[in-house]
């Protein structure tokens, strides 16, 4: 992918949003975002999470293992639909614009928000936006804490 910026950046309410500088999965899981073409103002809408598993072998014949909790690549992230990628290999990074829209604490609060934005903006409905699927699975209990 080309880019025509000196770093990607990620916006949180219009302004470029780095996290603390103490950072951990206690903090944040992941977040909802949009992804804006502004060639033609096509949008994506998805989740991504801060931190993923990484399994390390304490034994060389790996019995026994640890857990770690690593940060993503939610940095250099630019979305998972083809349609999307393929204009941001075309266009190039700096003709896109990466909003966070929710900062989410858990893994089922990303999923329900990420489905909640989906649905308000009808993105299976309209050309507007690359999204050609709505895929959910979340329970009641994961997202007890969205309750206000």
């Amino acid at each position: 992918m080309k880019n025509t910026r000196n770093k990607p950046e990620w916006l949180y309410q219009g302004v470029e949003w780095e996290p603390p500088e103490a950072f951990t999965h206690d903090d944040a899981y992941g977040f909802v975002y949009l992804i804006t073409n502004n060639k033609d103002q096509r949008k994506y809408v998805g989740k991504k999470f801060f931190w993923s598993q990484k399994t390390l072998s304490i034994t060389k014949k790996r019995k026994r293992r640890k857990r770690l909790k690593v940060e993503s690549d939610w940095r250099t992230y630019w979305g998972s639909n083809k349609h999307l990628i393929a204009d941001i290999e075309e266009h190039g990074t700096g003709e896109f614009t990466r909003e966070i829209l929710h900062l989410c604490k858990t893994k089922g609060d990303c999923a329900y928000m990420e489905a909640k934005e989906q649905f308000a903006r009808d993105v299976l409905l309209t050309e507007e936006y690359y999204n050609g699927i709505i895929a959910c699975k979340i329970g009641g209990q994961t997202v007890k804490n969205l309750i206000k």
